[in-house]
Parts: C-alpha cells; sequence; structure tokens
C-alpha cells in the first residue's frame, strides 16, 4: 500500500506520518535529488495538501521546483511566498524553507509542530491561506558549491560574449575534490597571515614584515598571456547575480554588477516573475539568504522618512517578531544594507515584491556568526561584512575552532601551479561555517525562523461574509450582505499598495436568483484589524479605535424564490461564498 493512500485500523482514518518521511534536511545541507525525494515524499503521502509544479528548468538540466500546501490549491485566497537558495551559496535557506513546509503541514495534519504556541485563529487563518514554496531557486549553483566548495554567486555559468580579456576560472588544482584558495608569496602582496592562524589572512599594514602574499581563487586562468595575472572578479565564470536581475528599478551591468542582459533575463528569475504576475493573491514575500543574523526591509532605495508610515508600523511589528524568535534586528535596506552609502542595490526580488506587487516582503540573512563570535554590532549592520579588524578576524576563527572543529581554516598544501608555478593550496572552506551554520544547529535556526514565518501567515486579510433575508413584499426580497475583514492586514494588505495593478478592492455579486436592481455591487477596501508598532494608537492617555473600516453592508433587491448565492471578494483576498433561501 502506498504511504499517500489511507488505510483503515479500528474504523479509524490514519496518515503516514510527517517524521517518517524526514530526509535529513535539519541535520545536513541536502543536494539536488535528495531535495527532490523530500518534495515528493510529502506529494505522494499527502496529494490533498500537496502540489509540486516545476517552474523552469535551469541551464543544466534541473527542475526549479514549487511547492504548494493548503487544500484545493487552486482556490483563490490569500497566500505567502517563500524562497531559498537563490545565492548558490546560501544552503541553510533551503531548510527553513522545508522545516516551514512541515510546520504547515503538521497544521493541516493535527500533528504536534511548530506553530502549536499560536492562538486558535491565527492557525485557522494559516490554515485558510495558501503557501508557495521555492526551495532552491538556483539548484545547479547550490549543487556545484555542494560538490567542489567553489564560489558561486547565483549560477555557474556565464553565456556572455568573451573578449580576449584573460579570466579566472574555478577548478579543484589538486585533486581534494574542493575548488577553495590558492596562496603564493609575492613581495607585492596584499595579505599576510595570522601568526596564530596560518590560514586567516589580513590586508597587509605597514609595521609587517611579512612574508607577503597574493590570494587567488583556486583555478587556472583563461587567455592567461604568461605575465600578467588578472584581478580576479566574483563573477567571472558564474555570471550574474539573479537578485540584481528583478524587475524594479533594475539596472545594467554599468550601474549595478551582476545585473544580467535584463530584468528576467534568466530562466530561474523569470519563472519567479511570471509566476507572481499570475497570482495577485500573494500578499506576503520572504526571500531566504545568508549568513549575518538580520532582517532587511524596504525601503531600499528611500529612507525612512519617506516610507509609508503605516508600513512602517507593520514592519515594527514584524522586526519585533524576528527579533523574539531569532534575536536578528530588522533593518532598514536603504539605512544599514547600502554597501556603498546612498547606492541602492539595483533589480532585487524582496524590493521588487513590495515595491510592484504590493507584498510584505522582507530578506533574511540566515545565520548569525558575528554574534555567535562575539563581535559588536556596528552603526550600519552591512559594515559586519567588510569593516572587520585583525581581532574580529581572529574571533572568528576562535569561534571555527571551537564550535565547527576548524572547518573554515584549513591548512595549506603545496602544489606547482601549470601557469603560476609553485602555490599553495586550500586554506578556507567558507561553505560550513561561514557561509551556513554547523549541521548541530541548523534545527535550531529552522525553529526560529519558522515562527516568525508562521506569524507572517497569521497576518493574512480574512473574509468573512453574513446573509439576512428582508421580505418587502410577497415576492420582493431584500438581501443585506455585510462583509468583513477578520484579519490583521487589510484587504489592500498594504496602504502603499493604491494603484499598483494588484489593488482591486472587494465586489460582492449575487446570483440564482431575479435581480429588480444591481447584481454586483462595489465594497471598496476593508481596514484589518492590526495597527502594526507604534503608530500612535496604542497611546496610554488616549485609546481609540477606527470606525467601521473593517465592516461594509450591501443590499440586493430580489425577486421571487429560491436559493440565492452571493459572492464576495478580489483577487488579493480570494473569494468568500454564501446562500440564503428566499
Amino acid at each position: 500500500m502506498r504511504a499517500g493512500e489511507c488505510v483503515r485500523r479500528c474504523g479509524m482514518t490514519t496518515r503516514t506520518p510527517l517524521a517518517s518521511l524526514d530526509r535529513g534536511f535539519r541535520t545536513t545541507y541536502l543536494d539536488y535529488e535528495t531535495l527532490l525525494q523530500q518534495l515528493e515524499a510529502w506529494v505522494w503521502a499527502y496529494p490533498d495538501l500537496v502540489r509540486l509544479k516545476e517552474m523552469t528548468r535551469t541551464a543544466e538540466g534541473r527542475r526549479v521546483w514549487l511547492l504548494t500546501l493548503g487544500p484545493k490549491p487552486d482556490d483563490v485566497r490569500p497566500a505567502l511566498w517563500l524562497d531559498g537558495n537563490m545565492h548558490a551559496s546560501e544552503l541553510c535557506g533551503s531548510s527553513v524553507c522545508l522545516a516551514t513546509a512541515e510546520a504547515v503541514l503538521a497544521l493541516h495534519l493535527g500533528e504536534a509542530g511548530a506553530f502549536d504556541a499560536l492562538s486558535p485563529s491565527a492557525q485557522d487563518t494559516i490554515k485558510n491561506s495558501l503557501v508557495h514554496i521555492c526551495p532552491r531557486i538556483s539548484p545547479d549553483g547550490a549543487e556545484a558549491v555542494l560538490t567542489t566548495g567553489r564560489w558561486v554567486r547565483s549560477v555557474p555559468r556565464d553565456d556572455r560574449p568573451r573578449s580576449s580579456a584573460a579570466r579566472w576560472l574555478a577548478k579543484d588544482m589538486n585533486g581534494d575534490g574542493r575548488s577553495l584558495v590558492m596562496r603564493q608569496e609575492d613581495p607585492t602582496g596584499e595579505y599576510v597571515a595570522n601568526d596564530a592562524v596560518d590560514s586567516l589572512f589580513h590586508i597587509r599594514d605597514i609595521d609587517d614584515e611579512g612574508p607577503f602574499y597574493k590570494l587567488w581563487p583556486e583555478g587556472e586562468i583563461e587567455d592567461f598571456d604568461g605575465d600578467h595575472v588578472p584581478t580576479p572578479d566574483e563573477h567571472s565564470d558564474n555570471y550574474p547575480d539573479l537578485n540584481r536581475n528583478f524587475a524594479y528599478d533594475w539596472r545594467g551591468e554599468r550601474e549595478q554588477v551582476g545585473a544580467g542582459d535584463y530584468p528576467g533575463s534568466e530562466p530561474e528569475s523569470r519563472a519567479v516573475l511570471e509566476f507572481a504576475r499570475n497570482n495577485p493573491n500573494l500578499f506576503a514575500w520572504v526571500d531566504l539568504h545568508s549568513f549575518g543574523g538580520v532582517g532587511i526591509r524596504p525601503l531600499g532605495d528611500e529612507a525612512d522618512n519617506k516610507m509609508n508610515p503605516s508600513d512602517l508600523a507593520m514592519y515594527r511589528q514584524i522586526g519585533s517578531w524576528l527579533d523574539e524568535h531569532t534575536g536578528y534586528p530588522l533593518v532598514s535596506g536603504f539605512e544599514e544594507f547600502t554597501y556603498s552609502p546612498e547606492t541602492p542595490l539595483r533589480g532585487d526580488l524582496s524590493e521588487w515584491a513590495y515595491r510592484e506587487r504590493g507584498c510584505v516582503s522582507l530578506v533574511v540573512e540566515l545565520w548569525d556568526l558575528f554574534k555567535r563570535a562575539g563581535l559588536k554590532r556596528p552603526k550600519r549592520f552591512v559594515d559586519h561584512y567588510t569593516h572587520m579588524t585583525r581581532d574580529d578576524q581572529l574571533a572568528v576563527a576562535k569561534w571555527d575552532a571551537e564550535h565547527n572543529e576548524g572547518r573554515v581554516f584549513r591548512g595549506w598544501e603545496r602544489m606547482t601551479h601549470p601557469q603560476l608555478g609553485e602555490v599553495e593550496v586550500g586554506g578556507i572552506d567558507p561553505v560550513v561555517g561561514l557561509w551556513n551554520p554547523p549541521e548541530s544547529m541548523l534545527s535550531e535556526l529552522c525553529d526560529g525562523m519558522v515562527q516568525v514565518i508562521g506569524r507572517l501567515l497569521a497576518m493574512a486579510p480574512r473574509l468573512h461574509v453574513d446573509l439576512e433575508v428582508e421580505t418587502l413584499a410577497p415576492d420582493l426580497h431584500r438581501v443585506v450582505c455585510t462583509v468583513e475583514n477578520r484579519g490583521y492586514l487589510s484587504t489592500q494588505v498594504l496602504d502603499s499598495a493604491k494603484g499598483l495593478s494588484v489593488d482591486t478592492a472587494p465586489s460582492a455579486r449575487i446570483d440564482g436568483v431575479d435581480v429588480v436592481d444591481v447584481d454586483h455591487i462595489e465594497v471598496g477596501h476593508l481596514d484589518g484589524w492590526g495597527r502594526g508598532r507604534f503608530d500612535g494608537s496604542d497611546t496610554l492617555f488616549a485609546p481609540r479605535s477606527r470606525g467601521t473600516t473593517s465592516r461594509r453592508v450591501v443590499r440586493f433587491l430580489v425577486r421571487g424564490s429560491g436559493e440565492a448565492t452571493v459572492r464576495v471578494g478580489c483577487p488579493r483576498t480570494g473569494w468568500v461564498t454564501e446562500r440564503c433561501t428566499l
């Protein structure tokens, strides 16, 4: 008997327990085939709750999979999008995606799970929503990182027209199965090795005595002239950066490195754009990256004093949940995550989801290595990556030795490079420890982030409809339709979403009877009960509610008898259908 088939024992229907389907995503980083096995196991066991769809195929022939969770997935209702591993090395995002899927399934199945601590109404909101999960946007890139350790930003390809300029190509040079770092002594070198940790390098200072080193990616130089080594470029053989290839504020390569040829030029990013275009009911969008231990919210291109105040209050609430369950701060993309001040990152996915699709969107850089190594938080969080002192770097190396079995900072192996001569290979393997947490810490990371995503799901707008029939004459009736939004967010989702293509307000339509006046009435947008945090409504001295902005009453004048059907909703909220008898 297949695992997905219900079996009868003692008159009761049982399902396959979730735990029996686990493929180890909380304890290891899954390769492409194992990840697919996990997705297929859920589809096989719970076909009424899980749908698996191919979004696109990559240059290497792998499928980008989309998992949709919830009964009757074709019935439109509020939906959350979750993605991970758009950047090839950032593997832990896939694990969080799978942990979220498991939590949602547990709720639908009535099993104990991550959302047990939520209120019954919050659980009901989650169960009445759809969840779309793309656990690995870049399967080609992730596979290259898992199997070789090489640096790949997003995709291990570069089909740009080639010039005669030399460039670096990643390759395993010493046969150890990894493509890491090469060092070569050079009096003009910019780096010195740490006295205590030979694999740790610091930028050269005037007081350093040497030896001095050049650091190169492990590999070979294409079109090498024998004399001049090209400067390594992180995109030299792996172009573009998928998170610079989306359609909001896209700029070409001259202004934004890794942009691609045009918005959506890559199959992976284009598939995401097309899915969002065809699913206007998406209300929340979470884009998982690593590392850092921080959430990044809009605005990405302007300061907070330019942001919609209602949106900002809502993000304060999300930031409170993020801090409570992960310890990560939630920061402005523009104020704390521009590598050059006031120079926004262009064409990124989260900003597009917020600006163009009207979604509550955020990026989460998983894995709080800086905090665990004891580093102080800089004024701008992004400076963690670029303003590390020698003491900071040594603290990370110390953490690696004590908590990660020294897997990041490895030894060196001498070899004769076919182009450069004598070099040493090895040094730093950042996959587990820098880019992603040790496997022993992966479950904890998943648990905290799943709690945040559950609370985002519980913010969904939620329509409720009551019907009442007033008999005006033997053959004349008034159907009174009371429409309420009982969700946290408004039916518009964001106040800033006004005027977007997805901004269609709910309406009501009556069928099945003879309508005297009109059969279709605009209800208009309905506020949710949520106010965010610190929007001015939570003052002790003057608490005040809004008016009945979460409720509207519309009336239909009809003749005859029989059953009337009223359908209320819009593409963002889905539709609620109620019936009454005349």
